[in-house]
């Protein structure tokens, strides 16, 4: 490449350089010029903009303070209005106070001239008075005294006898209604009138059953009565046995069990100690259920479940023949019927009819008469006063504090008193075998006795650890002569002593 040629090229691109610089030199001030116009014509604008909202900032402001003004202008015109209507009434009220003033003067110098004359009328019968004792030559007590005794002496005849006619009127009324009061009550319950008795029947599937029972040389009925303290009793009668017991519970608790044995077909003494225990849980269970179905039915509520439970206890009680439990549902009906008659708490009286004989559930383990126990239990068990007065006086030997307690007191006695509620011969018969039961328990190393055969016999059960062999024929001796010595009885009661030692182990 020649010189002139380096020459050459070098000068276009010197040449190249200078135009394009001079190029952008033009094209930015001309940008410059097109940014410095929108520029002002935005100012113009927003100059325009604030002109326009300041002169419509201002025509609001002047709208807004004429508006104040009317506003003020017509609050004005109604104060003004307001201070006319209270001027006017304060006028009137003055105008009234004043004639209240005129008015009190008046009526003070009218009560001074009733003064006035009530003192001229009293002096005037003073004087009267004087007068009409000078003449009678009689004081005014003295007249009024011979007044009043010869009144008292024409009238007395007469009187006496209004007021022994009216007090037979109120009698034959009372009476009258009180027997209708009674007489509704006891329509609205009716019960039947039969006493708990001293047996219970057993159904056999067949009679082939009742050499089942008897057992080997009797050991399964021997068993049977030595673990229920009752009396089986296998006849001629078909298709039953006969369970014989003064004590409602044991009688249960047997028939239960020979139940069990006769649908389980295993008749043996060891089957029927373990049926005799389950019947005697099923027995408690019951009870409880009992109890419940009773408060159920009745419609009381809020009682404490050992309180329902003791409840349930007097299904296995008896009073002179009379079953306790049934007693108590008769005595709450006929109360309650009583309660509504007379207006008074039907639910207190209910509750309380209910439970005034609750002391039989326990007064074979407590000491004290069943109306004071029963007490106790209601007291324990937060019952209301009202209903603890009426279960302790519902024998009438306490004092009534209510309409409730009498009311209680007047259903006991129509349940007990109504034909054939009660025997007295067998409760005297059943308290006699308790008797002998509980003398029998009363000597050291007795575990329990039973009275069966009508209190003919007396089967005991020793204690093997605390008894020896010579030692239960002694045991034997001094309970029958215990008995002779205290107890009243006809013929001759047996006296069966059961020694009995059981070895239990288990094979693990």
């Amino acid at each position: 490449m020649t010189t002139q040629t380096i020459l050459f090229l070098i000068g276009s691109l010197i040449l190249g350089s200078g135009l394009g610089v001079a190029f952008r030199i033009f094209y930015v001030k001309k940008i410059t010029k097109d940014a410095e116009d929108k520029t002002t014509l935005i100012i113009e604008e927003a100059h325009n903009k604030k002109m326009k909202i300041i002169l419509e900032a201002k025509d609001e402001s002047i709208k807004i303070l004429e508006n104040v003004k009317n506003e003020e202008k017509e609050r004005r015109s109604k104060l003004e209005q307001l201070e006319d209507r209270l001027n006017k009434k304060e006028v009137q009220l003055d105008k009234r106070l004043e004639e209240s003033d005129l008015k009190r003067e008046s009526l003070e110098n009218k009560a001074n001239e009733v003064r006035k004359i009530k003192e001229q009328i009293e002096s005037i019968k003073i004087e009267q008075e004087k007068a009409l004792e000078k003449i009678a030559e009689l004081k005014k007590e003295e007249a009024k005294e011979i007044l009043l005794k010869k009144v008292e002496e024409d009238v007395k005849e007469d009187l006496v006898k209004r007021v022994e006619k009216v007090e037979q009127e109120i009698r034959d009324e009372a009476e009258n209604k009180s027997k209708d009061i009674l007489a509704q009550a006891i329509q609205k319950y009716a019960s039947e009138v039969v006493s708990e008795s001293t047996v219970t029947l057993v159904e056999l599937p067949s009679d082939e059953m009742k050499g089942r029972i008897i057992g080997r040389e009797g050991r399964n009925i021997n068993a049977i009565e030595r673990a229920t303290g009752v009396d089986i009793i296998v006849d001629d009668t078909p298709g039953v046995i006969v369970i014989s017991g003064f004590d409602l519970v044991r009688r249960h608790v047997a028939k239960l069990a020979l139940e069990k044995l006769l649908s389980d077909g295993r008749i043996h003494p060891t089957r029927i100690e373990e049926a005799v225990n389950k019947a005697k849980e099923e027995i408690k269970k019951n009870i409880k259920d009992i109890g419940e179905k009773v408060v159920y039915e009745i419609g009381i509520t809020g009682l404490h479940p050992d309180l329902i439970r003791l409840l349930g206890r007097l299904k296995y009680r008896t009073s002179y023949g009379q079953n306790v439990l049934k007693h108590s549902i008769e005595v709450c009906y006929i109360a309650s019927h009583l309660a509504e008659e007379l207006k008074a708490d039907v639910s207190v009286c209910k509750k309380a009819a209910l439970l005034h004989d609750i002391g039989k559930a326990v007064d074979h383990e407590i000491a004290g008469d069943h109306a004071s126990i029963g007490r106790d239990i209601a007291r324990k068990y937060g019952l209301g006063q009202d209903i603890i007065d009426a279960i302790e006086s519902h024998e009438g030997t306490m004092k009534f504090k209510s309409l409730e307690a009498v009311i209680v007191y007047i259903a006991n006695k129509i349940s007990v008193t109504r034909p054939g509620a009660r025997k007295d011969a067998l409760e005297s018969y059943i308290k006699r075998l308790k008797d002998i039961e509980n003398l029998v328990n009363s000597f050291p190393g007795v575990e329990k006795s039973f009275a069966i055969q009508a209190g003919r016999e007396v089967r005991v059960i020793a204690n093997p650890l605390e008894i020896d062999d010579l030692g239960a024929i002694k045991l034997a001796r001094d309970i029958a002569n215990k008995i002779e010595k205290d107890m009243e009885y006809p013929g001759q009661i047996k006296i069966s002593l059961i020694r009995e030692k059981r070895m239990i182990e288990y094979a693990k």
